[in-house]
């Protein structure tokens, strides 16, 4: 199984719940990582591309192996800070 994943990186929960909020309503997910995320991949709206078992963390790679393709997913929290999660591609 293979996943593609766009993500918003910040240190803050409280912000990272806010944005959560914003991109389920709505908002453009790609802008949101342009504008707040911590991540480099933040100049390509978020996108991480493709990756396989055990090339992330394993609480970003479980949350995407629950989401389907189009969903964002909860504040997901990792030693670099908290996420959100758009799962953009599933490939086996």
């Amino acid at each position: 199984m293979e996943w593609k994943a766009s993500h918003i990186l910040v240190k803050d929960r409280a912000q990272a719940e806010q944005l959560k909020i914003r991109a389920k309503q709505g908002a453009d997910f790609a802008g949101l990582a342009r504008e707040f995320s911590t991540c480099p991949s933040k100049s390509a709206g978020g996108d991480l591309g493709w990756f396989g078992p055990g090339k992330m963390v394993p609480s970003f790679e479980s949350a995407c192996k629950n989401l389907g393709v189009g969903s964002i997913s909860d504040v997901v929290s990792t030693q670099f800070g908290y996420h959100i999660i758009k799962l953009t591609g599933k490939k086996d």
